[in-house]
This record gives C-alpha cells, structure tokens and sequence, in this order.
C-alpha cells in the first residue's frame, strides 16, 4: 500500500496492516490457524467458500507479513503445512476479542441495518427530512 501523503507514518503504517488482517479469509485463516497446525486442503476445507487462487493469495500475503509460515517437506507426494508464526500467535487475542463482539451485537447490527435501509430510498437516495447533518444550521 502506497503512503497517503499528510497522513502521519503511524496512520500509514495502520491502514497498511489493517488492510492485510482486516480482509474476510485473513482473519478466519489466522483464526484457524490459531488452532493447529493445518494443510491447505484441510484449510480450504474448514473455511468453506474460499477459492483454491484466493486462499493461495491470502496465505502468501501472510507469509510475506510475517504471520504464517509455509512448510514444505521433502516426501512424494509432497507435503506443504501452515502455522502461524510468533507474530501471527500475537494476533489471536484481538481476534478472539473481535469474534466475540461481532457474536455479541450480531442482533444489533442487523437491526441497525434493517432500520436504516428502511429509512432510505436506494433509488434516490435521498434521507429522511428529519435527518441532521453535523455542521448544518437547524
């Protein structure tokens, strides 16, 4: 990810690793991974719905990142496993803090998009006229 120029070193470096951790099969690969040690059929498997190029993407971006390793040991048929890495293990309490709050508000969040579909005409897209926007005289 290229630097958004203005924005503190700091920010970049955040955007950065919340784009790599911040993708669907990144965080389920890293959680599953967090379990044992697994081979890439076994993953693709577990996960369900990942394709073959997609799940290869994710774990290479991974192993790039530091957060998994890839071992490939010398046997006929040749035998290739994944396990996360120091690195990767490090992440396995903000996940497990994350799924536990996305278990917890599921309801609400649903709720809260219900109510606001509701409230908006996607055609138009216009807002209801009660609506106040910050900054906007009342």
């Amino acid at each position: 990810m290229k630097p958004i120029p203005g924005r503190s070193e700091t920010c970049n470096a955040m955007a950065d690793i919340l784009n790599r951790i911040g993708d669907k099969w990144s965080v389920m690969i890293v959680g599953y991974l967090g379990k044992k040690t697994m081979r890439f059929n076994e993953l693709r498997h577990t996960i369900g719905g990942i394709s073959q190029r997609m799940l290869t993407l994710t774990l290479r971006n991974l192993e790039r990142d530091g957060l998994v390793t890839r071992t490939v040991y010398p046997e006929i048929p040749p035998r290739v496993e994944y396990q996360l890495t120091p690195l990767g293990q490090s992440l396995q309490g903000p996940i497990s803090s994350l799924w536990a709050w996305a278990e917890e508000h599921q309801g609400e969040v649903q709720s809260a998009r219900l109510e606001y579909d509701g409230l908006h005409d996607e055609t138009t897209d216009q807002h209801p006229p009660e609506r106040r926007y910050a900054g906007a005289a009342r």
